[in-house]
């Protein structure tokens, strides 16, 4: 397949700005063109009119006959211009010739206008177009009236010619103008992309491994959005790298130890030739292999807490039942009363998977601290417009100094056996993930409850 074609934004807006640009200009050319060629005409009009007139007063009735007082220096200045052809024709009666240098078509029969007034109109003579002004005149002696048809015809090469200079003298000033505005066009683009090209430098010259903010202080508003958008990909992309780092640090210093023990025993066990001492050895290396695994899937828990989560509606009562239910077998193997009170329906913004972490991680703890015979609830509620969430033990609890630290990544009580130290934290971090908080306190008499306040569903 082969790759799509790449285009170019400068391109693109000297063409959605420049073409417009000649598509009005030829517009115009051609309005303004017509408009010459309107006005032309009726120029001619009007000059065809007056000389339709003129010649018509040089022709007089005398009795029954006409006097025509045309003298050739009249003549000369009517047909003076060899390239605006001028021809003139008095009939009498009308079609018929008296005089003139040419004859001149009448008109089409369909056309009809009073006497003494002048009718224009074109016709075709010689194989060029020709606008005539006509005028018929009556004349007699009283008893007799008789009729004579006075006829002037201009060339219309003089229309086109000065149509052709009114739009010459129009249009060049606005082609120099168009070039001008191009120009500017070109500028103003490429001034207004320069910060684009500076952005590009920016990200082109950085190191691989930079993911400092881009500085853009001197860029339109579309740019600085554009960077802004960009720092805020930089800053996640820079969050998740240190998150895995950390992750990976964490993970390779907890697991280090485990495995280190798994080989030292391994290695013992591969020794004992009596069968009582090699039973204690695997019995060794089965508890490291159960805690390695419980730090392996604490540990993938607490990577699964640091991705980012979407959150959806979910009912937490509903899931804490079903929690309660699912560690209820080994609360009896451990000699704990697990049980649950709280709502019948309670709904909250969440992930459904990171909350069911949270709250197995809660009960884990409590199953494996409080003891044989304790009590541990699992309780939901609403308090002051918060969803709680809470573990309450009847467990040996935990000093006010170690409350402060009990939320503390591989951090653990030296009184207390097991466990990897991840457990409440990953809780913690489930509680931040849904813009909540988790809690410690010791329950009077003796105990420990973890709460987990949470918005509500709005």
């Amino acid at each position: 397949m082969s790759a799509p074609a790449r285009f170019s934004l400068k391109r693109q807006l000297l063409v959605w700005l420049l073409l417009p640009q000649l598509v009005l200009w030829l517009m115009g050319g051609v309005l303004a063109f017509r408009v010459a060629l309107t006005y032309a005409e009726k120029t001619i009009d009007q000059s065809l009119t007056q000389s339709v007139r003129s010649l018509a007063r040089q022709v007089k009735p005398m009795g029954s006959g006409l006097l025509v007082d045309f003298p050739r220096a009249a003549r000369d200045i009517i047909e003076q211009d060899p390239e605006d052809r001028v021809a003139y024709m008095v009939s009498s009666p009308p079609g018929s010739f008296l005089l003139g240098n040419t004859k001149i078509p009448g008109m089409t029969p369909d056309l009809h206008v009073p006497s003494n007034e002048p009718l224009l109109y074109e016709v075709v003579l010689d194989g060029k177009p020709m606008r005539v002004a006509s005028m018929d005149l009556s004349f007699g002696d009283g008893f007799t009236d008789q009729r004579m048809r006075v006829q002037v015809a201009k060339s219309l090469v003089v229309q086109q010619r000065i149509a052709r200079e009114l739009v010459r003298d129009v249009l060049f000033p606005l082609l120099i103008l168009g070039a001008v505005l191009s120009v500017l066009v070109y500028e103003g683009i490429r001034r207004g992309l320069a910060p684009l090209e500076r952005l590009e430098a920016q990200l082109a010259h950085r190191a691989t491994a930079s993911l400092s903010p881009i500085e853009m202080t001197q860029a339109p508003e579309e740019v600085h959005s554009l960077a802004n958008a960009l720092n805020q990909l930089l800053t996640t992309l820079r969050r998740s790298l240190s998150q895995e780092k950390r992750f990976l640090n964490d993970a390779a210093h907890q697991l280090r130890t485990p495995l280190a023990g798994l080989i030292s025993q391994t290695e013992l066990a591969m020794q004992e030739t009596e069968p009582e001492a090699l039973r204690q050895r695997l019995a060794k290396v089965h508890t490291g292999a159960q805690r390695s695994a419980h730090l392996v899937h604490q540990l993938l828990s607490l990577a699964r807490t640091e991705a980012e989560v979407v959150l959806h509606p979910v009912d937490v009562a509903t899931l804490a039942r079903e929690v309660a239910r699912e560690w209820t077998p080994r609360a009896v193997a451990a000699g704990v009363d697990l049980g649950y009170e709280g709502e019948d329906t309670l709904m909250v913004p969440g992930d459904k998977l990171l909350l069911r972490e949270g709250l197995s991680n809660l009960i884990d703890n409590a199953l494996r601290y409080a003891g044989k015979g304790a009590n541990v609830t699992l309780r939901t509620e609403v308090r002051d417009g918060h969803c709680i969430l809470e573990v309450e033990d009847t467990g040996p609890g935990l000093s006010a100094e170690h409350l402060e630290r009990v939320f503390e990544r591989f951090w653990r009580a030296s009184e207390l056996p097991g466990g990897c130290g991840l457990g409440l934290s990953i809780v913690a971090e489930i509680a931040q993930r849904h813009r909540g908080t988790a809690t410690a306190r010791t329950t009077l008499p003796h105990g420990l409850t973890i709460s987990l306040q949470l918005p509500l569903q709005g």
